[in-house]
């Protein structure tokens, strides 16, 4: 009881983060644009290269959260939010957890370290913790005395599947769950008279959410969005989050020794792993690999495995005699422990939320957006990638964006001829002019804004160490409709000719 309280207040502190996710600010304006208008947008609203192109909005419920959330409580209210729901999912993993109440405490809390590179207010976290939930359901179902626990999962996969597209993790781990069981059958670890209800049982549950698939706000769409995502070379070269984890980084070092750890464990362990574990494991360390945002689902499966082999002995016979007279105070000793745990997490909290304009100022151009919106000219702008959601928050509708974080929507082509721009490769002006881009929004060391300083057809309006702002000196030809592209967007290739 006291170590699960004592983790529970030191994650609450541990996972708040300030709101300062690059992609948070779009997703507060598609939220307002969803509560405002009532529907789910079908197509792109925001920007004025993708203006009226189908965008399949699937993180829609959680930016309809977000932005009650900010509206009600502002920044504080998504701090803690988001310090909540993680927290969840950590705790549901430290239930999972066999063996020594502390030994599972120090476990979690050792999983949630390796996982902080992913933490942070972001639909991403729903996915984390239903993830973490259903794997409890899973565990806790396919035990003889409690089966029905199975039947929480498909309306669980339902909300899941429109808070975020990562609702695809759900019937890949039933899947992998299935095929662990029909190894342990295989080699003989369990009998397939045992088996056989359980993985049909599962089957049923994984075929029931693949039915629930189409109950969203974009139907079908939805089967081949996560497929479609995967695939995208954009996405992994624009994204952090995609790449691979860097263990010369210290912030992956945590990930680096639960690998350590779990190799040991598997190595050591007094009892091999049942295929059910083992299979679910394989599949989220080769993601967690592969993508530094797979991290965490591959601690939700390793840290029980690392648990199981932690010494399973209390503590020696000369510590654990006590006397009578030092019982007496060990609950007023824990509640004064748990106590001080809570007011950390309350101070952490408060402390972030009146840091929160400080921090958007350091990563955010907040004064050159508030030059911007000081403007009374409606004007299409080439913003910095991370800084794309901020403009659509801060500047929508009297300006338009080139691309933001909605990588999905953009496709690599433009996500190219955007990296073109920004880096100065062949082509880069056409795109600028073929796009009739009126203003650009970025870094001062950029290489596009140090040429453009140079162009007599641009020049600076506004400037400080964090962005500068550049405007046409002639205006670019005009079409019919102000935020309408070129008729076909220019491929690289062509652009190169």
């Amino acid at each position: 009881m006291v170590f699960g309280g004592i983790l529970l207040f030191g994650l609450l502190a541990m996972t708040a983060r300030n709101a300062v996710d690059p992609d948070l600010w779009w997703h507060l304006r598609t939220g307002q644009w969803i509560v405002e208008t009532g529907h789910v947008p079908h197509s792109d609203p925001f920007s004025f290269t993708r203006a009226g192109h189908a965008w399949v909005s699937h993180e829609w419920l959680s930016e309809v959260v977000f932005y009650e959330l900010w509206k009600h409580g502002g920044a504080a209210a998504l701090i803690v939010f988001s310090a909540i729901i993680t927290t969840a999912g950590f705790m549901l993993l430290y239930l999972r957890c066999p063996g020594k109440r502390h030994w599972a405490a120090a476990a979690t809390a050792f999983g949630a370290l390796a996982s902080a590179p992913s933490w942070g207010v972001r639909p991403q976290m729903f996915t984390f913790t239903l993830a973490s939930l259903l794997l409890w359901l899973l565990e806790g179902g396919t035990k003889k005395d409690r089966p029905r626990l199975l039947l929480w999962i498909p309306p669980l996969f339902l909300l899941w599947l429109n808070l975020h597209a990562g609702f695809a993790l759900g019937p890949a781990l039933l899947f992998a769950y299935c095929v662990g069981l029909i190894m342990e059958t295989a080699v003989g670890d369990a009998p397939w008279q045992e088996a056989r209800p359980i993985i049909l049982r599962v089957l049923l549950v994984l075929l029931a959410c693949l039915a629930l698939v189409p109950l969203n706000p974009s139907g079908a769409q939805l089967y081949r969005y996560p497929f479609d995502t995967l695939r995208s070379p954009g996405m992994r070269s624009f994204i952090v989050e995609w790449f691979s984890p860097d263990f010369h980084e210290w912030l992956y070092r945590p990930f680096l020794l639960v690998w350590l750890l779990l190799l040991t464990a598997l190595a050591s362990s007094r009892s091999r792993p049942k295929g059910r574990v083992i299979v679910p494991l394989l599949l989220t360390s080769f993601a967690a690999l592969d993508a530094v945002r797979h991290i965490p689902i591959f601690v939700l499966l390793a840290i029980p495995v690392i648990a199981a082999a932690l010494p399973a002995a209390s503590a020696s016979l000369a510590v654990s005699r006590r006397r009578s007279d030092s019982s007496r105070f060990r609950p007023l000793f824990n509640g004064a422990v748990l106590l001080l745990m809570a007011v950390f997490a309350l101070v952490k909290w408060v402390g972030l939320a009146r840091n929160q304009d400080a921090r958007e100022a350091e990563q955010f151009p907040q004064k050159a957006v508030a030059f911007l919106r000081a403007s009374d000219q409606p004007r299409k702008i080439f913003v910095y990638y991370d800084w794309g959601g901020y403009a659509i928050w801060k500047l929508y509708p009297e300006y338009r964006v080139f691309v933001d974080g909605r990588a999905d929507l953009y496709g690599d082509d433009l996500l190219g001829q955007f990296k073109t721009a920004l880096q100065l490769r062949t082509g880069w002006r056409e795109v600028l002019d073929s796009w009739k881009v009126e203003a650009v929004l970025v870094p001062p060391s950029c290489a596009l804004a140090q040429a453009l300083l140079l162009d007599p057809n641009w020049h600076a309006v506004f400037s400080d160490s964090k962005a500068i702002i550049l405007f046409r000196t002639h205006p670019a030809v005009e079409n019919a409709d102000p935020f309408q592209g070129p008729s076909k967007t220019p491929s690289i290739s062509e652009l190169r000719k």
